[in-house]
């Protein structure tokens, strides 16, 4: 499976500002640190809001800022939150359903458990967990990307 942007911008919104409690943070310095779309994460952001997870200030001196603690913040409910999608296969979708195995198919309930566990996974994370390793606090902190095995690391 993998993450939309969406909830990769979601993600790491919400570490950024986990990592930045001290003060508000505004949607232009997340979308420049990060290299992403400004007007894509203000919808991220928005829907952050609503699951009353950010807590967004209006005016001039205005910003964002978690609004319950990382501890309190579990990343497969993000993930749920974010994620339209959990249908791994088109037969997990009945009314688009053309495989001709579905009567009798078992890889549909092992992609089902597979799901089950994936999220599982993420249910057993938190905001706090993700970031407790973080580098110390400064306005534009690097963020470490690791590429696939055999290649360095390159810092964005």
């Amino acid at each position: 499976m993998r993450l939309t942007a969406y909830t990769d911008y979601a993600l790491r919104t919400l570490m950024y500002l986990a990592s930045h409690r001290d003060r508000l943070v505004t949607i232009s310095e997340i979308a420049e640190v990060h290299g992403i779309s400004k007007n894509h994460l203000m919808k991220v952001v928005y829907q952050l809001g609503l699951t009353g997870m950010v807590e967004t200030v209006r005016g001039r001196n205005g910003g964002l800022r978690l609004n319950r603690e990382p501890a309190d913040i579990n990343i497969g409910e993000v993930v749920r939150h974010t994620e339209t999608d959990f249908n791994m296969a088109e037969c997990f979708d009945p009314s688009g359903n053309q495989c001709l195995y579905s009567p009798a198919c078992a890889l549909k309930d092992v992609l089902q458990s597979a799901t089950a566990a994936y999220l599982d996974k993420l249910d057993r994370v938190t905001l706090a967990s993700l970031t407790r390793r973080r580098p110390p606090k400064t306005t534009r902190a690097p963020i470490q990307v690791y590429p696939r095995a055999g290649k360095s690391p390159k810092v964005a």
